[in-house]
Formats: structure tokens, sequence, C-alpha cells
């Protein structure tokens, strides 16, 4: 007895902790059902039929959770590493045409020759003049500058003693002076070294202007003078307006030709520019850095505006233009590249009168031409006078009485 009670009593301990320890773990659902349930209030009709109202509390609180939600997801992943970049796109060929310049061609001994003497500017002309006319085999360039020479230092390079040697030696034709850059400094006169912009040092440099031009019209050719461009320096450009003044005064008067190359070099307010229009009318860089020299758009420029002049002179020299007769014409008695003769070419001239092409005597058939009636007809009285024919007799719109004698026969 005492063994069966024990065991009941054990039976019932073990029950009643198992049903405790189910008790305890059902607890937090129990209590969540719990929240749920105050959470969820009883919806009324309104409600059912419309949906029910955004509440305030959740209005004011929802910054909070939407927070609290951003706060809870995980952070973006860094595609960095593993994003390529776009690909270039790939920018279409463009096949630019250009036109080759035909290159430097032989001489021929009867070539008229063009001189260039001066300064450095003269070099640089010079060169752009050799390039220019190296596919004309009629004019020939020949250049004689000495870049740091002018007329003040005639003791560094004597153009007066040089120039009677060069026109010997080249027999030119036409003779092109640019100098002046290096001039604006002291000039020795005689025992006296005169400083630049005195009354005695301008009267002497006319004086020397002269002397060079007197020498280059010895020998009877047309003699160009090439005005200085602009320079970087204001002073330098002030000075050498001044310069291109005397020098287009004097060689006029000599009954040379001046040529102006201002405007190729400065804005259109007559400042320095060192870009500017190239002779193809492109931008282009036509100074050095120095705000002195020329790049070679700028020493093509010089020799453009020297070129015209030159070609205006010396074109007749181009062999197919040295006569304008038909004796520099190819011969045209034989056709040699058609296969024909050209004394078995001979054709009948037409008459406008008889033609005799189609088998008519008279040009475009020459129909007749049709004759028109003075007479008016009914409609244009009718439209034109107001006047209308009578009807014929008879007729249902004849109103006409009828004469005695017709109405007896009747």
């Amino acid at each position: 007895m005492v063994t069966q009670n024990t065991g009941t009593k054990w039976s019932k301990t073990r029950r009643s902790g198992a049903v405790f320890f189910a008790l305890v773990i059902c607890l937090p659902v129990v209590s969540d059902f719990a929240q749920a349930q105050e959470m969820r209030e009883r919806r009324t009709l309104f409600e059912m039929m419309f949906g029910s109202p955004i509440r305030r509390d959740d209005r004011m609180y929802a910054p909070e959770r939407n927070q609290q939600q951003r706060m809870r997801r995980p952070p973006p992943r860094d595609n960095r590493a593993v994003t390529r970049p776009p690909a270039p796109r790939k920018t279409p060929s463009v096949v630019q045409m250009r036109t080759e310049k035909p290159g430097p061609v032989a001489k021929l001994e009867t070539a008229r020759r063009v001189l260039v003497i001066g300064d450095f500017l003269a070099g640089a002309m010079g060169e752009a003049l050799v390039s220019t006319f190296g596919s004309s085999p009629a004019i020939s360039v020949d250049v004689r500058s000495n870049g740091s020479s002018g007329l003040v230092r005639s003791d560094y390079y004597d153009w007066f003693s040089n120039l009677p040697q060069f026109i010997k030696e080249t027999s030119p034709a036409t003779i092109v002076i640019m100098m002046g850059s290096n001039d604006r400094q002291q000039m020795v006169i005689g025992d006296v070294k005169e400083k630049y912009g005195t009354e005695a040092w301008l009267k002497e440099y006319e004086r020397r202007i002269d002397a060079l031009i007197t020498l280059a019209k010895r020998q009877q050719v047309p003699v160009l003078w090439v005005g200085l461009p602009a320079f970087q320096s204001p002073s330098l450009t002030a000075d050498f307006v001044s310069f291109n003044r005397l020098y287009r005064s004097h060689i006029e008067k000599a009954g040379g030709e001046f040529v102006d190359v201002w405007d190729g070099f400065v804005d259109e307010g007559g400042k320095f520019v060192t870009t500017g229009y190239d002779v193809n009318g492109q931008q282009a860089r036509l100074r050095e850095a120095d705000g002195i020299g020329m790049t070679q758009a700028g020493k093509r420029k010089l020799a453009f505006y020297v070129e015209k002049f030159v070609r205006r002179h010396l074109d007749g020299a181009t062999p197919d233009l040295t006569t304008l007769d038909g004796s520099n014409l190819p011969a045209l008695t034989s056709l040699p590249a058609l296969g024909i003769d050209a004394q078995q070419v001979r054709t009948q001239p037409i008459s406008l009168t008889d033609p005799d092409l189609d088998g008519g005597d008279v040009l475009l058939g020459d129909k007749p031409v049709a004759k028109f009636s003075v007479v008016p007809s009914p409609r244009e009285r009718l439209t034109k006078q107001g006047l209308m024919d009578a009807a014929p007799l008879g007729r249902v719109d004849d109103y006409r009485m009828p004469a005695p004698a017709e109405t007896a026969a009747k």
C-alpha cells in the first residue's frame, strides 16, 4: 500500500511539472496574442464601408517607424568594384580631303627673277615667296637678307655697297625691299652719334631711304617696298607707323609701289594680334611668342600680300601667256585622238529659208494662218451688245404677228 501510494504521488507530481512547463512555454505566445488583441480595435460600420481613417498618432510617428525600418535594413552593396565603366564611344573617322600642293619644278633658263632684300622679316617673307612660286617655272625668287641689318647700322652691314652686287648677280625683273625693324636706334652721322628720333636723325634716315631706292631703280625694273607689320610692343608699333609713312611717300615719289601689310596683323580696332586669319581664311597663330617673329602662317600671309604685286608685274613671264594670238595654239590639221583628218571634215552650210532636212520646203510645215471673221456672232451680240436675233418663223418663241395675206391663205 505504501508503494502504491508513493507511485501515485510521483505520477501526479510529474503531470503537474509537465503542465507547469507547458504554461511557461506558452506564456510569451499568449502575451503577444493578448497584445495583438488589445492593439486591434473594433471597426465601425463607417470604417468597414469607407476604410479606416489615418490616425493622428500614425501620422506623427510614421517617420520614426520609417527611420527604424531604414536602420534595420542592411547597408547597400558596394558595386563599384564590379561595375565596369561604359565603353568609350568611337568617334566616326573623318576622311579629310587634302589637296596636295604641287612640288617645285625646274626653272626655265629664261625665268624672270625676283630679288628680295632686307632684314629678318624680309627673310621670312622671301622664304614663303620661294615656296609660293615653286611651281612656276617662269618665275624664280632670290632672297638676300641679313636678319640684324637695316639702314642705320651701315657699319654692321652696308646695303649701299651690297645691293649693286646682288643686282649684277641676279639680273632681277622685280626688286622687293623690306627693312626697318632694326632701325629704332642711334645713328652715326659722320663723327656724331645722333640719338633716335631727333630732327637730324629723321633727315638722315630719309636720305638713306632715297639712296637705297635710287640704287634699286637703276635696274629699270619695278621696285616694291613692303611696309612693317604691327608688333606686340605699343612703342614699337607707334614708331613703325611713322616709318611706314616715310616708306610709302618716298617709294611712291620714286615711281615704285608700297605694299601695305598692316591690316593683316591687327584686329578691327587696329591692335596687335597673335592669332588671326591665315591666307585660307582660317584662324591660325601668326606671330611668335616674343610678339616680333612670324610663324609659318604669318610668313605665308606676308608673302600673299607681295605675291599679288609680283604676279601683276610678271604674269607675262608665263610661257602660255607670252602672246595672245593664235601662234602658240596647237595645230588643228589633224585630230589623232579621234582618228579624223581635219581636212576631210566638210559640211555643207544649211540655209534657214530652204533647209531640205525633212523633205519639206518650208520651216515648221508652214500651216496657213486661220482667218477670223469681223462679224460678231449671236453670242457676242447678246453678251456684249444685249441684242438677240429674232426666233425662226413658226417656233414656239416666235411672237411676231402673222401678216394679213398669210392669215387669209390659212
